[in-house]
């Protein structure tokens, strides 16, 4: 059963935070600083936050760019995860997944679902691995950003959490690259 052991010491993790957006700006981004807010008061480091416009190669270009930055752990977008034709984060992202991460996306819907129902596959979240850095790929709402950080990515980015997390694997994200291999481009 899952479980925090007090006797580990919590690791803060360097989290960047991307908002993906034509009508939003840092001023009036919900869903970034929902998540920005959650993050620095589970105690981990807001490494970075921005907003690009729903553009492919703005959101590759960012995420790429964070991904290849020493000081970045994860990247978590909010926006652009819909069916309409300006979204196209899953699109810009999945091409440069190492890893997908098919259970983030199942077990996002499975809280979702819970919340707000059928509705929930309006929305095509993701995850997966770019250059040894995790990455997450969230609908534009506060609702589902509160969803994914409080039933997932919270408990999985405490290195206190049990019987696995994300932190403890994290050293272990560029064995592949050590071995030979190439960094996404």
């Amino acid at each position: 059963m899952a479980r925090i052991d007090e006797s580990r010491s919590f690791i803060p993790v360097r989290i960047a935070v991307l908002t993906v957006s034509d009508t939003r700006g840092l001023a009036d981004d919900k869903s970034g600083k929902t998540l920005a807010n959650r993050i620095v008061e589970a105690g981990h480091i807001l490494a970075a936050r921005d907003i690009v416009t729903d553009d492919r190669e703005k959101i590759r270009d960012k995420v790429l760019g964070w991904s290849r930055d020493d000081a970045i752990d994860v990247v978590i977008t909010t926006g652009g995860t819909g069916f309409t034709g300006r979204d196209v984060t899953p699109e810009a992202l999945e091409p440069i997944f190492e890893k997908r991460m098919d259970g983030f996306s199942e077990v996002f819907h499975r809280i979702s679902y819970d919340k707000i129902g059928t509705s929930t596959i309006q929305s095509r979240a993701t995850g997966g691995v770019v250059n040894a850095t995790f990455v997450f790929v969230l609908p534009g709402s506060p609702g589902a950003c509160k969803d994914a950080w409080d039933g997932i990515l919270k408990p999985q980015l405490d290195y206190r959490h049990m019987p696995c997390n994300f932190v403890e694997i994290m050293p272990r994200l560029d064995e592949h690259l050590r071995r030979g291999g190439d960094k996404t481009s």
